[in-house]
């Protein structure tokens, strides 16, 4: 994540003479290295000079704008900065936006305080005015208030910077469509224009003839090394190994393509499996296990989200993944979802090293795949949904607690997560549905609801959350007031 860089542009103005703007200057660069420093903070903070005329704030959002590794940019007013003058910077802007609203000092030194230390320390009254200015141009932004070595504070900046980098990295993201979507299926259909415009999402069509011939020039040499590379990672019998090779081979062509388009994600449709014996099974799970986004049945929005929340949680685990709201369990009082797939579940939220299976599949006409299966970590997590609305996109985020899964499935050789959403099952489900939530969606440990929301407002999309709050009469009139206001963009 240290790749990322978010550049620190502190306000002020000539007004408070050379001695104060010199301390700002300072205290703003001792803000900076503190940011650097703490864990909390997993992109790099790039401090810049004071400014202090409209010049210079342009001078600073067009180096910003002009760097290709600034995600973001971070605006503090240390004293009073007339906002006239940011007018042009910030309209300027092609950057994400986070508005810090601190004080370089914790309390008020009740025996020695001045005039000299108010002319200092005007954040209290200097980020209002600043942030009036970029309310009245409508400058889609977050604010983040408190003192800036506040656990609290760390912590919100933290994760605004991963939405952010999550941003930086969709608008370059490619997604390789092998085959198209499930027959009749609507929701895994969509807007690519429009996904590329708002979110940058390139998608390009192959065959799976064009999997098929890759295949052909994947030799045994790096067939097997792909083979020992499973024995790593998984429990795989002996007796296995013939089929686990056809799926290393898979995954070898799979790799080929991808690094060689710069592909991040990429979809596969087990309708349409034309010169393959097996449906990818393995070979796509251990894809996603190294950070690809995948999903399956033609599902490019899927995909790509879930390569994004992976790039988002980079340095917290990784632990994301494709996922489907497969069956309930409606024990009263106990009811829970049990989230699965054919095949494709990523090994990144397994609970133990995983077991490689060879098992018929009942679906897709072809040899019986191999895959790996598992039960689930326990552990707080998000699921999360992008569908076509038509007008907009719309990224439908519920807060589930995955729970231990206390029984085995010995005729069920599928990777599963079970979870119980919040507030409840029932409720969790109406909104869900109500929303158009598909039945694909991306799930991750490692981020919460926060940051897919400052990623879908800097991306400039809806979003919904269904969280432990959530009442369904509420909900309703939510989305109903969503729905006027979207429309009306």
């Amino acid at each position: 994540m240290k790749q990322y860089r978010f550049y620190l542009i502190t306000g002020s103005q000539h007004l408070y003479g050379d001695s104060t703007l010199a301390q700002v200057d300072a205290d703003s660069k001792a803000i900076a290295e503190s940011l650097n420093a703490c864990a909390d903070i997993p992109c790099s903070v790039v401090w810049l000079p004071c400014v202090k005329t409209a010049g210079e704030i342009s001078a600073a959002v067009e180096q910003a704008n002009a760097d290709e590794a600034c995600a973001g940019v971070m605006v503090w007013m240390h004293t009073f900065s007339p906002s006239k003058m940011w007018i042009a910077g910030l309209s300027a802007l092609r950057k994400p936006y986070l508005h810090i609203h601190t004080q370089f000092n914790r309390d008020i030194p009740w025996e020695t305080i001045d005039m000299d230390f108010m002319n200092l320390n005007q954040s209290a009254h200097g980020d209002r005015e600043h942030g009036y200015i970029a309310a009245r141009i409508r400058l889609p932004r977050r604010v983040i208030a408190g003192y800036w070595q506040d656990p609290v504070f760390l912590n919100e900046t933290g994760r605004w910077m991963r939405a952010a980098a999550g941003i930086f990295e969709s608008r370059r993201l490619k997604v390789m469509r092998i085959s198209d979507n499930m027959r009749s299926v609507a929701v895994t259909e969509g807007d690519k224009i429009e996904a590329q415009l708002r979110l940058g999402w390139q998608s390009d069509h192959y065959g799976t003839g064009d999997l098929a011939a890759e295949m052909e020039k994947v030799s045994d040499a790096q067939a097997a090394e792909q083979l020992e590379q499973y024995r790593g990672v998984y429990h795989i019998d002996p007796a296995d190994e013939p089929c686990v090779l056809y799926q290393a081979k898979i995954e070898a062509a799979l790799k080929n393509m991808l690094e060689r388009g710069g592909y991040g994600a990429f979809h596969t449709n087990f309708e349409d499996l034309e010169g393959l014996r097996q449906l990818p099974g393995l070979a796509v799970q251990d894809l996603m296990r190294l950070g690809y986004g995948f999903a399956a049945e033609g599902d490019w929005k899927t995909a790509a989200l879930v390569r994004t929340v992976k790039l988002m949680s980079a340095g917290l685990g990784g632990a994301a993944t494709f996922i489907e709201d497969y069956t309930y369990h409606l024990e009263p009082g106990n009811e829970m979802v049990l989230g699965a797939h054919m095949l494709e579940v990523c090994p990144s939220v397994a609970a133990e090293k995983p077991a490689v299976k060879v098992c018929p599949l009942g679906i897709g006409g072809k040899e019986p795949p191999a895959r790996a299966v598992f039960k689930a970590r326990a552990g707080k997590a998000v699921i999360a949904s992008l569908v076509d609305m038509g007008d907009r996109l719309r990224l439908i985020v519920n807060r589930v607690d995955c729970v231990e899964q206390p029984f085995d499935m010995p005729k069920l050789p599928v990777a599963g997560i079970l979870w119980k959403p919040l507030p409840s099952l029932k409720t969790a489900a109406e909104a869900w549905i109500l929303s158009g939530g598909a039945h694909h969606s991306a799930l991750s440990y490692d981020l919460g609801a926060d940051e897919l929301r400052d990623f879908a407002e800097i991306a400039g999309i809806e979003f919904i959350c269904i969280d432990e709050k959530t009442d369904i009469q509420s909900f309703r009139k939510e989305l109903a007031l969503s729905d006027a206001v979207w429309r009306r963009r």
